[in-house]
């Protein structure tokens, strides 16, 4: 119809007509499969005014604009973040993560002629303002190549994990059940896990036939939007993906100070011991941690206890220098999944001096400190002390000549002449 990009497929009724199978990719409705079984109807809602085309689904692509009745590629020069936020909005997809000239190509048609100046804050492209461009050239290679990341309506609850749960799409402000008829519940699920980033399907269990809708996919669809839907009910499913685990951690320990961070990672002086720790979140009880290293083939294997495992190693050589990780496993609805962390890389040195040396030089340093600061702390004191005993003493001296010459001039001579031979 030339409307631009789907915005979304809200139920229509159950009427005298037809069935159409199309995978996406088709010019038009006669180029897909039909029968002349009963289905669902369905009421499209399009952009009218822009698109996205040449991505992968609805959220990805070579950004056009609806001019003239025809459409007209953008350049990146007259499109920015603010531009491209309100593209996402209006065609109904997440925040925009990519924005690069000649992602998707340079299209057959013409080029906008106007800069746009978005707010943000738009709810369509064409309610911003624009200006005339001040260079009317766009180079080959600039027509503005959007992503927008897939909105997040569709989650999997109750099994612990983004990862594994029944199916759920937020639909008119709430979340709904999602349903598939048994011939297609393998494909929908593909599809589910694909959107969350989840990785590939391991299985698909039956779930509860509650108040939702059901949805018809051929498993090519990037998203859950992609899919035919109806509101017929249909039984629910809950989907378990492959990448059930989140990511563990790994990160390396020493009580005796000998690890310090070097410019590669890591590094560690001969002679310590030093541990390795891995630990997970606390999605899913017990499990173990396979503790693998590349510079041979030893691993190491404990049970998690409180999610969590510590290998030590003592007296630290040059057989511990390589690449570490923590491999976490654990058996969960009826299959083993596992999630390995990211790498650990550690470099052994030589200690500039045996540890024990170390260890009494530094005693040796404190005690020295410790030393020095007393002395030069209590020295001026001593000092002033010495000083003010000799002014006492030299105080005491002056006054008894004075009081001895005080009283030579009171005696007369007969006295003074006795005093004389008395002293």
């Amino acid at each position: 119809m030339g409307c631009g990009s789907t915005v979304s497929v809200p139920p229509g009724n159950t009427t005298r007509g037809f069935g159409v199978f199309c995978s996406g990719s088709e010019s038009s409705l006669r180029e897909c499969r039909r029968s002349y079984d009963l289905h669902p109807g369905l009421t499209v809602i399009c952009s009218e005014s822009v698109r996205l085309v040449g991505g992968a689904g609805f959220c990805s692509g070579r950004v056009e604009v609806k001019s003239n009745q025809s459409w007209a590629s953008v350049c990146e020069a007259d499109f920015d973040q603010q531009d491209a936020e309100v593209v996402c909005g209006e065609l109904g997809c997440g925040a925009p993560a990519a924005l690069q000239g000649g992602l998707y190509g340079e299209g057959e048609g013409q080029t906008w002629d106007k800069e746009f100046q978005c707010k943000g804050k738009e709810s369509l492209l064409l309610d911003c303002d624009t200006s005339d461009r001040e260079n009317n050239t766009c180079l080959p290679g600039n027509a503005v190549g959007l992503t927008c990341s897939e909105p997040d309506d569709v989650r999997l609850v109750g099994g612990g994990s983004r990862c594994a749960g029944g199916v759920e799409w937020y639909d008119q402000g709430e979340w709904r059940t999602v349903g598939a008829d048994d011939w297609n519940q393998r494909d929908v699920a593909v599809v589910v896990c694909r959107q969350l980033g989840c990785g590939s399907t391991v299985s698909v269990l039956p779930g509860n036939t509650t108040r939702g809708f059901g949805v018809y996919c051929d498993g090519s669809e990037s998203s859950l939007r992609e899919c035919s839907r109806s509101y017929h009910l249909r039984p629910g499913l809950t989907v378990i993906c492959s990448d059930l685990l989140v990511q563990p951690d790994i990160f390396l320990t020493d009580p005796m100070g000998g690890v310090f961070r070097g410019h590669q990672g890591p590094e560690m002086f001969r002679g310590y011991n030093f541990t390795i720790t891995c630990s997970t979140l606390p999605q899913y009880p017990g499990g173990s941690f396979l503790l693998t290293f590349t510079g041979s083939n030893r691993t190491q294997t404990q049970p998690a206890v409180n999610h969590s495992a510590a290998f030590l190693f003592p007296a630290a050589d040059d057989s511990h220098q390589g690449n570490y990780s923590c491999v976490y496993d654990n058996y969960v609805f009826s299959h083993n999944f596992s999630s390995e962390s990211e790498l650990l890389s550690l470099t052994i040195t030589a200690s500039p001096l045996p540890a024990f040396i170390i260890r009494h030089v530094v005693v040796l340093l404190i005690l020295l400190t410790a030393i020095t600061t007393s002395y030069l702390y209590y020295k001026p004191t001593r000092r002033q002390k010495r000083v003010n005993r000799v002014s006492s003493m030299d105080l005491y001296v002056n006054a008894m000549e004075m009081v001895s010459l005080s009283s030579r001039a009171e005696a007369g001579p007969g006295e003074e002449r006795a005093a004389q031979g008395t002293e």
